[in-house]
């Protein structure tokens, strides 16, 4: 007998290294990733380490420049998460705002009908000031295009979650995080209530 089951939601995400990994964690030990094995998703990762809304970071290349490149040639995903800002330092509100809004408008163009969530910049250690001014011109944005917005800077990490970089997670902060971002989306409906196994692509 065959059991036939949902197929497994598609979640694109697009960040910086807290997304892909950095240091001893890996893409497939992120956040993201342990978010999307709880959620029984199946996850395309976008983005690189440095970058940003409008900070090209190394791999010289924006959130935009990474959805365009990365994401906006293949089918359209259920879901769609811009983490970021951590590396927008500097730039004010209105930069940020803009383009924030761009990639968002860009996004709800190239895929009508997928769902957006964007998680604001997450801090381990306490966030500098202008860590504020960031998280609330994305926040804005955000709700101007329709998008959810998730705060993650009112969140207190445990020390021992912090790298020795002072900055990134280890294992175990990316494990809370994902935590974290599980009990966000439950809230706003996204994802199987606790308790309950998500999609199973087995047959037997």
């Amino acid at each position: 007998m065959t059991v036939r089951r949902s197929p497994a939601p598609l979640v694109m995400i697009i960040g910086d290294s807290f997304t892909v990994g950095s240091g001893p964690v890996e893409r497939w030990d992120t956040y993201a990733s342990k978010a999307a094995r709880e959620l029984g998703w199946q996850l395309v990762t976008a983005g690189a380490a440095g970058t940003g809304f409008v900070n090209p970071g190394p791999a010289k290349r924006t959130f935009q420049e990474s959805f365009t490149e990365e994401l906006s040639w293949r089918p359209a995903p259920d879901l769609l998460i811009v983490s970021g800002g951590h590396n927008d330092r500097r730039t004010g509100f209105g930069k940020v705002n803009k383009a924030a809004r761009r990639l968002l408008e860009l996004a709800r163009t190239t895929w009508p009908h997928t769902r957006i969530i964007v998680i604001g910049p997450l801090w381990m250690a306490k966030p500098p000031r202008w860590a504020y001014g960031v998280r609330d011109a994305v926040a804005v944005a955000a709700d101007t295009e329709g998008a959810t917005f998730l705060d993650p800077l009112g969140e207190h990490w445990r020390r021992e979650t912090i790298l020795p970089d002072g900055v990134h997670p280890t294992l175990a902060g990316h494990g809370q995080v994902a935590r974290w971002l599980v009990t966000a989306l439950r809230e706003h409906g996204i994802g199987p209530a606790p308790g309950r196994p998500g999609p199973d692509r087995r047959s037997g």
